[in-house]
């Protein structure tokens, strides 16, 4: 269990923010901050990771005091055990992808873990490229990758696929998915992508203005429903279209396009342009506004 409580005056582009949150996050849950930009998200991000002093504090990683500032503890990022993927990849670039990766692992290089680790992140025909060689998809597996070789407790993902077109975010969800299972990480993402959000996560807390406002599982916190079934997807409406007393509504789900019915009290408060839910109920599809 990681026990989060942090409290910072801040200066954000909309003015003066003071941010207080208390949280906690069970060992192994992928858990997502989402809110408008200057809400506090990145600063928490730094607190948590040492490279942002809070006002008044405590982390606790499993009974083990990161930071207590009543107690005047407050480890150095180093000992925090954190891996890091940003949306920059920040390679080397006179280095190889291999290099890169034994460079980042330090003295304690292993190059058989290295080697499990090109293949879990599938680099294994890229091990011997420079990163000017490569893709922006490729880069950024190769950062998750540089992230993991120092075995964090703790995995950290600021947008790091905000920059990448659908096909190739959709592929490197699946990956960090994997390594995340795989190391059997604890792992905070900050995305505004809600397909992402609701793809990836397993808890999500909502900011505003440096406080939590919702938070719970994603798709119940941003539909305010409580959503189950065997599939969801997130999409955008196209058209809507009213049929007697119901409407048909067209998504745009990735590169797909789908129709669904909604009754009349769903369909009279969705709008074009409007991100949907799609989720099944008693195999029917349903659809809900995302907020």
């Amino acid at each position: 269990m990681i026990d989060v409580q942090l409290q910072k005056s801040l200066k954000a582009a909309t003015g003066d923010l003071y941010l207080d949150v208390e949280f906690k996050i069970r060992r192994g849950e992928l858990i997502t901050l989402y809110g408008k930009s200057g809400a506090g998200k990145t600063s928490i991000f730094r607190m948590i990771a040492g490279l942002l002093d809070p006002d008044k504090g405590r982390i606790d990683v499993d009974e083990f005091v990161w930071l207590d500032t009543e107690k005047k503890i407050n480890l150095p990022p180093q000992r925090r055990k954190i891996g890091f993927v940003f949306q920059e990849y920040a390679l080397f670039p006179n280095m190889t992808v291999l290099e890169n990766l034994r460079f980042a692992r330090g003295k304690q290089s292993d190059d058989l873990f290295i080697k499990d680790l090109i293949d879990i992140v599938d680099l294994g025909d890229l091990q011997n490229r420079k990163p000017d060689t490569l893709s922006g998809g490729q880069k950024q597996r190769v950062a998750l990758a540089r992230a993991l070789v120092q075995k964090p407790e703790i995995l950290m993902l600021d947008e790091p696929l905000s920059a990448l077109d659908y096909e190739i975010r959709n592929k490197l969800q699946v990956y960090i998915l994997q390594v995340h299972k795989e190391f059997d990480l604890t792992t905070i993402l900050i995305s505004h992508d809600i397909s992402e959000i609701i793809k990836m996560s397993d808890y999500l807390i909502e900011l505003d203005r440096g406080m939590i406002i919702r938070q719970g599982i994603p798709a119940e916190v941003l539909t305010n429903h409580n959503i189950s079934g065997k599939f969801q997807f997130v999409g955008e409406i196209l058209t809507i279209k009213r049929q007697d007393f119901i409407f048909i509504i067209t998504v745009l789900i990735g590169k797909e396009i789908i129709k669904v019915v909604a009754d009349e009290d769903e369909g009279k408060k969705l709008s074009i342009c409007d991100k949907v839910l799609i989720a099944s109920k008693a195999f029917n599809p349903i659809i809900h506004k995302i907020d």
